[in-house]
């Protein structure tokens, strides 16, 4: 399947995934012994608002955002040099699987609503190279809330995402990974409703016109509605998790 539409579909959203200023500022209040001048990377930062949101609240630190799409980089420098925080954040267009930069260059990885693209494990073991040695990784990752879900909900994940485990299982894996669980947070629904799941549905009918004619297409736009009703209708099962994680 051509999955280049996907990144049109998302195009202007002010966010790529579920996710809120309120859970990056929390998540990221949870890090201790942060150097003076932190060099952060934000792995797959779509448009940016969560990046934007680490250069608020820390504005000694440099924020390394990296994309494999330029329009959402182009975005997120025009939004970041609007919030007057330009000058903290550089933008990189690269693939997630093959970054582009030196062993231990930074003291945090941030990943919001992103590892998934190359699996969980795979992330945190390919990416350790980048941390420091007492650097820290910040994420969300997506769990099960319980560990009877319905066959509605096990069948769309099964099919979506069958590595989702639940919150103790993808601990385990990040300490098995070389890492301590410093803490961890479930996202509010309120997460995946503001600024991702409303803003797309109202570009539904757009999309729709667009995607017609292109079986690829149209098959995004349709997983896309049907994602969106899994989760109205069976959200309480399954969520994101922040995980605030530390090197060994």
């Amino acid at each position: 399947m051509d999955l280049s539409f996907i990144f049109t579909m998302h195009e202007g959203l002010p966010r790529q995934g579920p996710g809120s200023n309120e859970c990056t500022r929390k998540a990221f209040s949870m890090l201790k012994d942060l150097p003076d001048r932190p060099e952060i990377l934000d792995i797959g930062c779509g448009s940016g608002m969560q990046t934007i949101e680490l250069a608020r609240i820390c504005p000694n630190c440099h924020v390394t955002a990296v994309d494999i799409h330029q329009p959402y980089l182009d975005d997120l420098a025009r939004k970041a040099a609007t919030a007057g925080v330009g000058d903290r954040i550089t933008t990189v267009r690269a693939s997630m699987d093959d970054l582009p930069f030196e062993d231990a260059t930074f003291d945090v990885l941030w990943a919001e609503s992103s590892i998934f693209v190359v699996g969980f494990e795979e992330g945190l073991r390919s990416w350790k190279r980048l941390l420091r040695p007492d650097g820290s990784f910040c994420l969300t990752e997506a769990v099960w809330f319980t560990d009877h879900p319905s066959p509605e909900a096990a069948a769309f994940w099964n099919e979506s995402y069958p590595a989702i485990k639940m919150v103790q299982e993808t601990s385990a894996i990040a300490e098995s990974a070389g890492y301590e669980v410093v803490a961890t947070f479930p996202l509010p629904g309120s997460a995946w409703w503001d600024d991702y799941y409303t803003p797309l549905i109202e570009r539904l009918p757009d999309l729709k016109k667009a995607a017609a004619g292109d079986p690829d297409a149209e098959a995004l736009v349709a997983f896309s509605e049907r994602e969106i009703e899994m989760h109205r209708e069976h959200g309480g099962e399954y969520g994101y998790q922040f995980f605030i994680l530390k090197r060994h």
